[in-house]
Order: C-alpha cells, then structure tokens, then sequence
C-alpha cells in the first residue's frame, strides 16, 4: 500500500556525515588524553546516552557537557555532501502526496544546518523530531511514535529509512511497517539483524521503492 508517510533518519542516511562526525570524536578524545573508543558506539545513538550508560573514561562527567563539546568540534566542521539520491526522494515524495518527517539524534542546529543548508530541503519537511523532543534516543522508539503523532499517521502505515543498527530497532520497536536500511555505515548483515524490511545502497533504491508501492497502491 502507500505509505502514510516516509520517515527519514538524518546522519548516513540523508547526508553523508560519519567522516565529520568520526572526526571531531577522534579530536575531542585526543584533546582530554582519552583513547578512542569503537566509534560504532555512537552511530545512530545520542552521545549524552552513550556517555551515560557505556563503560569508558568519561565516567563520572557530564554526559550532556561532553555531548555539547563534541558537537562544537562537528559545527566547526565542513558542511556534509548528501547522500546520492536524497533530492530526488523529497521530489518523489511530493509528487506521491507522501509527507516527510526527519526522525534525528541530533539536534535542531545539526537539522537546520545539514536539511535546511547542505541540503535545502527543509521546507520539504513537514515534521522534524530531534535529540531534544524525546527523553529517551534510538534504539528507543519513542522519536518515531512522536513523529507519526504529530503526522497523525500509524506508524504500521508508514515507511522508515535508517542507515543504524540502532535506528532500525528503534523504527522496528515503534511499529514502523516497512523499514529500509541503507548500507552506508554499516554492513548489510547487521542491519538485517536489526530488523530492517530490506537492505539498500543508497536512496535511489528508495525513490524505486516508494514509487513502486505507490503505483500499486493505485
């Protein structure tokens, strides 16, 4: 059937954000004397909710202090490219009648600066559910049941792209009826694991996607 709506993670899914991102972790660690933890550890996750529950030197700070410097070090960083065919899945969108949502771990200044600059997409979007909208960050399904609350769509009805082993669970957990996974970050067998619908390489095969189950909607 045609999806309700189409639910886009941000990072590794819309952009193509882990090199800036994998950087400034790698400098703020360096800065504190800290080794380099396995950066798979934050794909996908707030970094506040990996301070806090993972073992690790920076037990006993501030998850939330040390979240806010590593974004600093991301800000000041280059612009991220998107990922291929993310333009043409907003245009698919449109013209299917399908609304958009951006189901992120970031926060709104990451959206505003990667949707509504790198990409311009920002005024395709019609709701926009960060780090700061829900107490509890992927694999938690709380941000995708908030987005299709505020759709007013199901979320059995709707369509999730992730690029997370994280994001997949958290889309699967909210009920989200089709998932795709791009393996853009992660390998194919652990999205698969995860509990995506099907494994793709980039949003291309996402336009495909959507344009068949559309056409047979119809």
């Amino acid at each position: 059937m045609k999806p309700a709506a189409l639910l886009l993670d941000l990072d590794g899914t819309l952009v193509d954000s882990e090199p800036i991102h994998r950087a400034a972790y790698r400098a703020f660690f360096a800065g504190r004397g800290w080794d380099t933890p396995d950066l798979a550890l934050f794909t996908g996750r707030r970094a506040e909710d990996v301070f806090a529950v993972e073992p690790g030197p920076w037990r006993g700070h501030d998850p939330e202090a040390l979240a806010a410097a590593i974004m600093e070090l991301v800000h000041h960083g280059v612009d991220p490219e998107p990922v291929d065919g993310a333009a043409e899945l907003f245009r698919a969108a449109d013209r299917c009648g399908v609304p958009v949502a951006v189901v992120t771990s970031a926060g709104p200044r990451w959206v505003a600066r990667a949707v509504g600059g790198a990409l311009d997409l920002l005024h395709q979007v019609e709701v926009v559910v960060t780090a700061e909208d829900v107490v509890e960050g992927k694999p938690d399904p709380a941000g995708y049941r908030l987005a299709c609350k505020r759709l007013g769509v199901a979320p059995e009805d709707s369509l999730a792209v992730e690029d997370s082993p994280a994001g997949v669970r958290a889309a699967v957990a909210a009920g989200v009826g089709f998932v795709v996974a791009l393996s853009t970050t992660h390998a194919a067998a652990e999205l698969t694991e995860a509990g995506a619908s099907t494994v793709l390489p980039d949003l291309s095969g996402v336009v495909e996607l959507l344009a068949l189950k559309v056409r047979d909607a119809g």
